[in-house]
């Protein structure tokens, strides 16, 4: 079998990882102990984030063409690929939260909902609460103002019935 043969299944599976990816973030995880490995990918995973170790040359191939081809120039290195489909701020949020206690631990740059963003943007990207978060916080703020009224209504009709 040719080499092409053998790598092609690979980058197969990158590209099935990026389809309907909501963001993709790379990191450098060199010089990561053995232990701070594990527990991040612990909690990437806990956190539905896909994270895997590709050679550089098989994810050239699988970004080429898609949204996140503009990630090519940060393939050198050790290159790790952290993907979510579900919450398009987890992987920036979680790896530069644990690059905080692991400072071996470099973001190179990501793709987050078709927008590049470099080392700065994501710690930027970090800061915004997920969708569910800003769901309740939403939901929060209308259900006050209700809460309120009917505690008022309550408060004038227990009034009008200790008049009565």
């Amino acid at each position: 079998m040719a080499k092409v043969e053998l790598k092609q299944p690979i980058v197969e599976e990158i590209k099935g990882l990026l389809d309907g990816a909501a963001s993709l973030v790379l990191v450098d995880y060199r010089g990561l102990t053995v232990e701070q490995d594990t527990k991040l990918r612990k909690t990437l995973r806990d956190n539905n984030v896909s994270y895997k170790v590709y050679k550089n040359t098989l994810v050239k191939f699988a970004v080429a063409g898609t949204e996140f081809e503009q990630l090519a120039k940060h393939l050198e290195g050790p290159t790790a690929v952290a993907v979510s489909k579900d919450d398009a701020t987890a992987p920036a949020k979680f790896l530069v939260e644990f690059a905080k206690t692991a400072p071996a631990l470099e973001l190179k740059g990501g793709i987050v909902e078709g927008a590049y963003y470099d080392v700065k943007g994501l710690t930027a990207v970090a800061a915004v609460p997920s969708k569910n978060e800003l769901l309740g916080k939403l939901l929060g703020s209308i259900q006050s103002p209700i809460s309120n009224f009917a505690r008022v209504l309550k408060q004038i009709a227990e009034k009008d019935e200790a008049v009565a």
